[in-house]
């Protein structure tokens, strides 16, 4: 294999059929580009409980793309950039578009009812635990062994942080029920959707 072609084949493997990381780039930027607003945009997008009773129903989007500071978002970042690579050809990009919205949807409406003190949360980690969780799902749909391999991986990481606690690096404090919300949510996508059959290179 050429240097050239190599570096097509890895750019294929992490940007979902070889568009160059325009798609990744615009996820990144999304969860980045909030830090401009500061504080205040912050405080006006996070999930807020009271707020949303209201009938500021726009939290339940933009919740997941501010964060606490600019180290937590780019933890968040770094963990998406990790999750394209792994998983983004599992799924057709429309596939993942609706995927995210039903781990949204799901982590939502588990927050709203299943954590009734929880006041406010930030951040995207609940959604990337869903990303992973369907990618998993998806890849062992499609015959992967790398999906079991990520599956137990994860499934121990979720057990560790509800019996020990966040795990060190994440950038503030960390609502742990909110990854298995994000999880639930992923299982769902992951089984609604039919996977790619076609292998990273």
């Amino acid at each position: 294999m050429t240097t050239a072609s190599y570096r097509l084949t890895f750019s294929r493997s992490l940007n979902c059929d070889g568009r160059f990381g325009i798609a990744l780039a615009a996820a990144l930027a999304l969860l980045l580009l909030p830090l401009a607003g500061g504080d205040s945009l912050t405080a006006a997008w996070r999930y807020a409980r009271a707020p949303i009773a209201a009938g500021e129903w726009w939290r339940l989007l933009t919740a997941h793309v501010v964060h606490l500071n600019p180290r937590h978002a780019l933890i968040n970042a770094a963990g998406l950039a990790l999750l394209w690579a792994l998983f983004a050809r599992s799924l057709r990009p429309w596939q993942w578009v609706l995927a995210v919205l039903v781990m949204v949807a799901v982590i939502n409406a588990c927050l709203w009812f299943l954590s009734p003190r929880t006041q406010w949360y930030v951040g995207a980690s609940a959604l990337l635990h869903g990303i992973f969780a369907c990618g998993a799902i998806a890849m062992i749909r499609a015959g992967e062994r790398l999906g079991w391999i990520a599956a137990i991986a994860f499934a121990v990481k979720l057990a560790w942080e509800q019996l020990q606690g966040p795990l060190p690096m994440s950038g503030g404090p960390v609502l742990t029920i909110s990854h298995v919300y994000g999880a639930a949510g992923g299982v769902v996508a992951g089984l609604l959707l039919r996977p790619r059959r076609q292998r990273l290179y």
